[in-house]
């Protein structure tokens, strides 16, 4: 509790950001129906505006993350609030569809200045031991606000196809506020010039991400592709995949992801903390890693519906803990000054597995229903063992493995 209001609640205030962010993503989820048949628009306008989204926030994150170490965390955090209360506020007007895509395109700047400024935040403010229940916390929220975002559309639907985006406009508008006047600061000035000199933080994107396989969290920022690859992979096509080979209704698919997302999101709250100081951050990855790719092999092999929900349980309660272990671990491995760089290759790479994951799990879905839960049950296994290799190469050289 002490770790939630230090700070006049910044890690509270940090939550309701985050949360915000995540939930309006979801808010669009139950009303793209709706705004298809209005602006006349297919399924294939709707993949492109999701890949939009991801696109602005994997060129803007790396970018927001530098600019949040040589500015500080807060003018950035507020800014994005901003952009994302008029992407909403845009997305509720629209009257065609390349409004749609502005709409979502700043989406994207919005959450890609918002997730990297709050996650550097957290590694500020927490010391080395209470990273994890900081990093927990944090993931918690987005967790649930892409569980609520989607219902919360929906009940504020009945009052209006366009009122879920005005009250989200309306709600970002208002903590931006709160955050500008309450929100201490977590960079020193003298942290933030000696941002401002070093000259890797002057890279643009590409430089970057060439770069970034040099330093000595590129192996997390690995396993951050292969989970957001893996994970946008899974739920990609699982309506798809039980309405097929089962028979699930929209209700039933809507009970399975919703119960698995609740259960890793309190379990991000309560264990997860404890797990990590437990067993180290290196050992959860790996475990992580190898018990997604066992469950989400399994999901080709069980039948019924209480078997798959107690299969997807399994593998949204691994992806809910190794996302934010591997957030915890780069934080860890990075230098003070770098936090928000860091970050914002983080936000980068997830981003990039959330372009690639769908896109490679439709195209494999024409070609066999099975093929997308095959290719991301091997991509686990695959990191399993690379995790495992990188763990004995860095301590066999006597490198400190971060635990």
């Amino acid at each position: 509790m002490s770790l939630l209001l230090r700070n006049r609640g910044a890690m509270l205030l940090l939550m309701l950001n985050i949360f915000l962010a995540f939930t309006g993503i979801g808010l669009v989820v139950p009303i793209m129906p709706t705004y298809m048949n209005e602006l006349g628009i297919g399924g294939s306008m709707v993949g492109l505006l999701v890949a939009a989204f991801s696109l602005t926030q994997l060129l803007v994150s790396p970018f927001a993350g530098r600019l949040s170490d040589k500015m500080g965390r807060k003018k950035i955090i507020v800014g994005g609030l901003v952009v994302f209360a008029f992407s909403e506020l845009l997305f509720g007007l629209a009257n065609a569809s390349w409004v749609l895509f502005v709409s979502r395109m700043l989406g994207g700047i919005g959450a890609a200045m918002i997730m990297p400024a709050v996650m550097a935040y957290v590694a500020d403010t927490t010391s080395s031991e209470e990273r994890a229940k900081g990093m927990g916390f944090i993931n918690a929220a987005i967790t649930t606000g892409f569980i609520i975002g989607p219902g919360i559309g929906g009940y504020l639907a009945e009052l209006g196809i366009r009122v879920p985006f005005f009250v989200a406009a309306g709600a970002a508008g208002l903590v931006a506020v709160i955050t500008l006047i309450v929100l201490p600061e977590s960079r020193s000035a003298e942290l933030r010039e000696e941002a401002r000199d070093q000259k890797g933080n002057k890279d643009n994107l590409i430089l970057q991400l060439v770069r970034s396989y040099r330093e000595p969290y590129f192996f997390g920022l690995i396993i951050v592709f292969v989970l957001s690859f893996g994970l946008a992979n899974y739920e990609t096509v699982f309506g798809l995949f039980v309405d097929h080979k089962f028979g699930f209704t929209p209700k039933d698919i809507a009970f399975v992801l919703t119960f698995g997302s609740i259960a890793g999101a309190v379990v991000q709250v309560t264990a997860f903390s404890w797990i990590l100081n437990k067993f180290g951050e290196s050992r959860v990855i790996s475990a992580c890693l190898l018990v997604s790719g066992l469950s989400i092999l399994l999901t080709l092999f069980v039948h019924g519906f209480v078997a798959i929900v107690s299969v997807t349980f399994v593998v949204f309660l691994a992806m809910d803990i190794l996302r934010p272990a591997v957030g915890t671990q780069l934080s860890k491995m990075a230098d003070e000054t770098q936090q928000g760089l860091v970050m914002g290759m983080n936000s980068a790479y997830t981003s990039l597995g959330n372009i690639a994951g769908p896109i490679v799990a439709g195209i494999l879905f024409d070609m066999n229903l099975n093929f997308p839960y095959a290719a991301a049950a091997l991509v686990m296994f695959l990191s399993f063992l690379l995790s495992v290799s990188y763990g004995r190469r860095r301590r066999s050289k006597g490198i400190p493995v971060v635990r």
